[in-house]
C-alpha cells in the first residue's frame, strides 16, 4: 500500500541524525570544527565529517550548503538556510530534552532539587533520609546550588522540581506565590550584624529609618536590595551610606570580623540569631540587633521548600516528589523541636 503525503520524506532528511544536530550547534557556538571537536570531546576529523554530510545533504535538498570554510584559521561561515536550520536543530533537540525530562519526571525516574546555601543542611539531611529508597527504586535524584534571586523562576520553568530557600514576599497574600505549593519553615524579617560597640549603636534594636545614617556593607542581588528598594526606592543606593559592595553574606561578615569594616551587614532574621546564637563561626564577636520595620510595605523573608502547584496532587504518596516532601516535613518538625523543646509540636503542612 503506497504511503500518504505527509508520512513521505527524502531520504536525505531520513539519514539525519540526531548527533549530527548536535555536532551542527556544536559548531555554531565554536566557530570551527576543531572548537566543536573539544566541546563534543571528539575528534576533529568525525566532527569534519559529520558536517560534510550535512553539506551535501541539505545542499541537494535546500540548493545550498550549511557551513562555508573560509581562510585557515577562520571561523567558518553559515549559510543563511545553515542559520534558520540551527534554530530549527536546537528547538528540536530541546523540545525532546523536555519531553523527556517530563516522561521521567512523571514515572518518578528523576528528580532535580535544589537549594541556596542556608538551606543546603536541611535538604541533604532529607535526602539522606531517603537515599536507600531511591537506590534501590533506581531513582536518580540530583542536587543543584540555587540563588535566591533565581528561586521561584527556576521552579517554574521545571528546571527544577523543588526547592529549598527563601523569597522576599509581602505580608499576607502575595500573588507570585498563586503558582507554587508552599511549605512555610519561617517568616521574618531583617537583623543587623554589627562590629559597633553598644555606645555607638545601642541595642537590642534599630530602626529601618536609621539605615542611611550606618555603613552598611549591601549585595548588589537577592533579598536584601529587595527590601531595600521596598522601603527607600530605586535609589537606595544613593539614600543609604554603602561602605562595601559584598558577593555574599559570608564575606560581609568577614569584613565585619576582620575590623577592615566598621558598620554592619544586613542579613536575615535566621541568619542573624546564628551569629548570636554561636553557631555561624565566622560571626564571632559580631552583634545581632533586630531591624525594626518603620517604614512599610510591610516586607518579609518567606523561608520553605517550593514546587510548582498541583505537582504533588497529581502524584501518589510513593511518588519520589512526594517521599522528599514528606522528609523534608519531618525534618522541619525536628527543627521546631530543637529550636522550641518546651513547645508542643506543630503540624506541618
Amino acid at each position: 500500500m503506497p504511503l500518504s503525503d505527509r508520512w513521505r520524506f527524502p531520504a536525505a532528511l531520513l539519514d539525519t541524525t540526531v548527533d549530527q544536530l548536535r555536532t551542527l550547534l556544536a559548531v555554531h557556538e565554536a566557530g570551527t570544527a576543531l572548537g566543536a571537536a573539544r566541546l563534543l570531546g571528539r575528534e576533529q576529523s568525525s566532527v569534519q565529517k559529520q558536517i560534510d554530510t550535512l553539506n551535501r545533504n541539505f545542499g541537494t535538498l535546500c540548493g545550498e550548503p550549511l557551513v562555508l570554510k573560509r581562510g585557515r584559521s577562520q571561523n567558518v561561515l553559515f549559510t543563511a538556510t545553515g542559520e534558520s536550520l540551527v534554530e530549527l536543530a536546537r528547538g528540536t533537540l530541546e523540545d525532546w530534552r523536555s519531553e523527556v525530562r517530563e516522561a521521567r519526571r512523571r514515572l518518578g525516574s528523576h528528580l532535580v532539587v535544589g537549594s541556596t546555601r542556608y538551606t543546603l543542611g536541611f535538604l541533604l539531611n532529607a535526602v539522606k533520609s531517603v537515599t536507600g529508597d531511591f537506590d534501590r527504586r533506581g531513582v536518580e535524584l540530583k542536587v543543584e546550588h540555587v540563588r535566591t534571586r533565581d528561586l521561584l523562576e527556576r521552579v517554574d520553568s521545571k528546571e527544577l522540581d523543588l526547592v529549598c530557600g527563601s523569597v522576599l514576599t509581602r505580608a499576607g497574600h502575595d500573588g507570585r506565590l498563586d503558582g507554587f505549593e508552599v511549605m512555610e519553615w519561617r517568616r521574618s524579617g531583617l537583623a543587623l550584624v554589627t562590629n559597633l560597640g553598644p555606645e555607638e549603636l545601642p541595642g537590642p534594636s534599630v530602626r529601618a529609618r536609621r539605615l542611611p545614617e550606618l555603613p552598611l556593607a549591601v549585595s548588589a542581588d537577592g533579598l536584601i536590595p529587595g527590601f531595600l528598594r521596598g522601603w527607600f526606592g530605586g535609589r537606595y543606593r544613593q539614600e543609604l551610606h554603602i561602605a562595601a559592595e559584598i558577593d555574599t553574606v559570608q564575606y560581609g561578615l568577614d569584613l565585619l570580623a576582620s575590623g577592615v569594616l566598621r558598620g554592619c551587614v544586613l542579613v536575615t532574621q535566621g541568619i542573624g540569631d546564628a551569629v548570636a546564637d554561636g553557631r555561624l563561626q565566622t560571626g564571632a564577636g559580631l552583634r545581632t540587633l533586630e531591624l525594626e520595620d518603620d517604614i512599610g510595605p510591610e516586607l518579609e523573608v518567606l523561608v520553605g521548600v517550593f514546587v510548582r502547584a498541583g505537582e504533588r496532587a497529581a502524584q501518589d504518596d510513593t511518588h519520589p516528589l512526594n517521599v522528599l516532601w514528606g522528609a523534608l516535613a519531618g525534618e522541619n518538625a525536628r527543627w521546631r523541636r530543637v529550636m522550641r523543646p518546651d513547645a508542643p509540636e506543630r503540624p506541618v503542612p
